[in-house]
């Protein structure tokens, strides 16, 4: 291992520890976009089609059905998005809700 990957891998054990322990501003957290997201999986846990699954968060089904069949990979916000549904989807829901 190289010091530069030694430092920065204690730098997040640092910045970790600060966060669990409530020292840590909250302004200074940084995002971690998921390389990867397996889109199916997600809507599986849901119980919902392609088609009720795109309605529901605002995808396109081609969008969905092209992720899900790997001829395209979602950006790194519509990842970000995927991530979010995947832990709290009532959540994005409530966010999506007209009015």
């Amino acid at each position: 291992m190289t010091k530069k990957a030694f430092e920065s891998i204690a730098a997040g054990l640092k910045d970790a520890v600060s966060i669990s322990a409530g020292q840590a501003d909250p302004a200074s957290y940084r995002v971690h976009v998921p390389a990867e997201i397996d889109v199916k999986a997600i809507r599986g846990q849901m119980g919902l089609s392609q088609e009720a699954f795109a309605e529901r968060f605002g995808f396109a089904t081609a969008t969905v059905r092209d992720w899900e069949q790997r001829r395209r990979r979602p950006e790194a916000s519509a990842r970000i998005l995927l991530r979010v549904i995947e832990r709290e989807p009532d959540a994005v829901q409530r966010a999506l809700r007209d009015g």
